[in-house]
């Protein structure tokens, strides 16, 4: 089943958010290769592609796990969450209808 784990970012967690980016690229790439990720990304502080210093408010993933207690584990295990980028992390099932 897809999952949605939804993260909220501390404020200013630009400088934490870079230094532990490879890891979590890592583990997306991963799922990647799994043919498991459907969609990956943050959501940027300001209306803009690349919000530069204005850093990111959290991230959007979608991901097909076997239940919804390994999506959980899997996001508690981020780099992210280690590095203490985010403040929540919401993990809930996800029905993918569009595009079909």
């Amino acid at each position: 089943m897809l999952y949605a784990i939804v993260a909220r970012d501390i404020p200013d967690s630009l400088e934490k958010r870079l230094a532990a980016r490879p890891a979590h690229v890592a583990r997306l790439q991963a799922l990647q290769d799994d043919g498991r990720l459907l969609l990956a990304g943050p959501f940027p502080a300001v209306d803009a592609n690349d919000p530069a210093a204005s850093g990111f408010t959290g991230s959007l993933i979608v991901a097909e796990f076997a239940s919804l207690a390994e999506a959980e584990d899997w996001a508690q295990n981020d780099s992210y969450v280690a590095a203490g980028v985010y403040a929540q992390v919401t993990v809930k099932p996800f029905r993918k209808v569009f595009p079909t």
